[in-house]
């Protein structure tokens, strides 16, 4: 079942069996598992996603189900370093999906390339190394980001997939 979903394009890498899709091809693929499901982000990304509360919060979060997985290498030398799949615990909701990026350096220039109306959603604020200059593109299915991290703004660090929720659906907050 995980060959189907993606695109019977697999390899025997290091570690394991891996997607053999670049991270344009993923991005795409993963557009196209909207609503987003633990079951289909691990046949697509051939990994089993763990139940994790990323908040690190004392507090457990009862609105949203957490789940993380990593490091997954693909086949143009990126490896998504930790994938972070929230979904809320009410039916209905997409999900929210990030993808933490390593390896090879992804420039705005090669983004703007595949995603060419880009408008800046966030910016650093002075504080950490960590924060980061983000990139959002308004598609029909939602929004993706596209951040870059101050300490190497070269370099795509991690994107967002935040799907737009349906009309009628009652399980915004």
């Amino acid at each position: 079942m995980a060959t189907f979903l993606a695109g019977g394009n697999v390899s025997a890498k290091e570690g394991g069996v891996q997607p053999a899709m670049t991270l344009w091809q993923t991005v795409e693929a993963l557009v196209q598992q909207i609503p987003f499901t633990k079951t289909k982000v691990e046949n697509l990304l051939l990994t089993p996603l763990a139940v994790k509360d990323a908040s690190r919060s004392p507090i457990q979060n009862t609105a949203f189900q957490f789940y993380i997985a990593g490091p997954i290498r693909l086949s143009d030398d990126t490896t998504i370093s930790r994938v972070d799949l929230r979904i809320r615990h009410k039916a209905g909701h997409p999900g929210f999906l990030v993808l933490n990026l390593e390896g090879a350096c992804v420039g705005l220039e090669t983004v703007r390339a595949h995603y060419s109306d880009l408008k800046v959603t966030d910016r650093p604020r002075g504080r950490s190394l960590d924060e980061v200059t983000s990139y959002t593109a308004t598609l029909q299915w939602g929004e993706l980001s596209f951040s870059f991290k101050e300490r190497n703004p070269t370099c795509l660090w991690s994107l967002a997939f935040d799907p737009t929720v349906v009309e009628g659906d009652d399980t915004t907050m």
